[in-house]
């Protein structure tokens, strides 16, 4: 089950498998479901994750 968590100021919901954060639940529990049934990322899920959004900002600057 993913866990709720505050960053920022923010609340996002974390995948408990990988770590990755997000806006939205039910991306954060796609996330989960797939780490735990293929023990790995899935590069589409993990677009969306808090993580990669920040790192595709900074890039682009």
């Amino acid at each position: 089950m993913v866990k709720l968590t505050q960053q920022n100021e923010k609340m996002l919901y974390q995948c408990n498998e990988c770590g990755f954060h997000y806006e939205d639940r039910a991306q954060a529990e796609k996330c989960e479901a797939w780490c735990k049934e293929h023990h790995s990322c899935n590069i589409e899920i993990t677009a969306s994750a808090i993580e990669n959004l920040v790192k595709n900002r900074k890039s682009n600057l």
